[in-house]
């Protein structure tokens, strides 16, 4: 076990609880805009067709009810564009931070081959990686990477940590590029309903993939968009040549939606009002955190989408930390997300009203 647990990197949060500890001694209590965990309920439609569903005693089945695959498959088509997709182009998965954890070893990945991803991510991306023990590399622009080896190419439109969204002229380049050297990209797209300042589009819109989706799979999640976090909620969509095989290799391992959770999805899909009104609580906490930072002396950069602020004073991004922890406030340092993240902190907008409001009085 020490073998597999020695490839990966120090867990970056725990380096975070001191500050936290700092933060929670305030006299207010602590604002935690450190973690974007969703704060607000779960849909009333959701909690009831997950209560409907709750007599669930067989097993679930990994690839989902034909009700879920019609859901999933009837949102990609409504929200991203995508043009016929059947149940074979998607694959339901247990929330997406495991499939991202294990996705270079489902696919068979090991050394010499190698992955990419921003130089700014997600720290999951690198772990898989690791668990697979392949070679990975961070960058700017994938198309100045060499291709040679290069086997997974991790997109992530919006982007966490900074917010940035790749415009579709961006995405039909890189499309091009990687299917001309036989590269799959694996597209974590799970922020593309909330955009602010850019209107996010996928890899399956077929401006994008010229209506084929060869070589391309896009991941979603319901955690945010619908508050689903706790119900470990997502899939992906795409390539039925790369979905197939991933399906075979989680029905051995048994990497089954529950079936209750599978009932909310659907209600969840075909719904779009609770959506419209989660993102307008983000929007208003975000407008409010956006101008107190300013005031306070912080630049915003990129954060046309997300549920996230990526904010600077132009110092250690630890020394920002601290600055904030003694305000009674606890954002997460960017140089968990990369060195190119060392003089930003990343602020999430998943806090309560209340609690963005407190943090809004202390900044002034």
């Amino acid at each position: 076990m020490s073998a597999v647990s020695d490839r990966l990197p120090t867990f970056p949060w725990d380096k975070l609880e001191p500050y936290k500890k700092t933060a929670a001694a305030h006299p207010g209590g602590i604002v935690d805009l450190s973690v974007g965990t969703p704060v607000d309920p779960v849909p009333d439609l959701v909690q009831k067709a997950l209560i409907d569903a709750a007599d669930s005693p067989g097993y679930p089945t990994v690839w989902g009810t034909p009700a879920l695959r019609d859901a999933i498959t009837g949102w990609v088509g409504r929200r991203l564009g995508a043009r016929e997709v059947t149940h074979r182009h998607v694959l339901p998965i247990v929330g997406s931070k495991e499939l991202v954890a294990w996705l270079p070893t489902q696919l068979g990945l090991g050394p010499g081959d190698r992955v990419a991803y921003p130089r700014l991510a997600y720290p999951t991306y690198e772990v898989g990686a690791r668990l697979a023990r392949a070679e990975y590399e961070v960058y700017d622009d994938p198309t100045e990477l060499d291709p040679a080896g290069l086997k997974l190419l991790w997109l992530n439109s919006p982007s966490n940590p900074t917010g940035r969204v790749l415009s579709k002229e961006e995405l039909t380049r890189i499309v091009a590029w990687a299917r001309s050297h036989g590269i799959l990209i694996f597209s974590d797209e799970c922020y593309l309903e909330l955009g602010w300042e850019a209107d996010p589009v996928s890899v399956l819109h077929p401006d994008v993939n010229g209506g084929s989706y060869d070589g391309l799979v896009a991941v979603h999640s319901l955690s945010k968009r619908s508050n689903l976090a706790g119900y470990r909620a997502a899939f992906l969509a795409g390539d039925p040549a790369v979905l197939a095989p991933l399906l075979e290799i989680r029905k051995h391992g048994g990497m089954m939606t529950p079936a209750p959770t599978q009932a909310a999805v659907v209600a969840a899909l075909g719904d779009d009002t609770h959506v419209h009104e989660q993102r307008e609580r983000y929007l208003a906490r975000r407008t409010l955190l956006r101008e107190a930072l300013r005031s306070h002396g912080f630049r915003i950069e990129h954060s046309e989408a997300s549920l996230y602020l990526w904010a600077t004073r132009d110092e250690s991004c630890w020394s920002t930390v601290a600055h904030l922890a003694d305000l009674g406030i606890l954002v997460a340092p960017g140089d968990f997300y990369g060195e190119a993240g060392e003089k930003f902190v990343r602020v999430a907008l998943t806090a309560t009203d209340e609690r963005v409001r407190s943090a809004v009085e202390r900044l002034a």
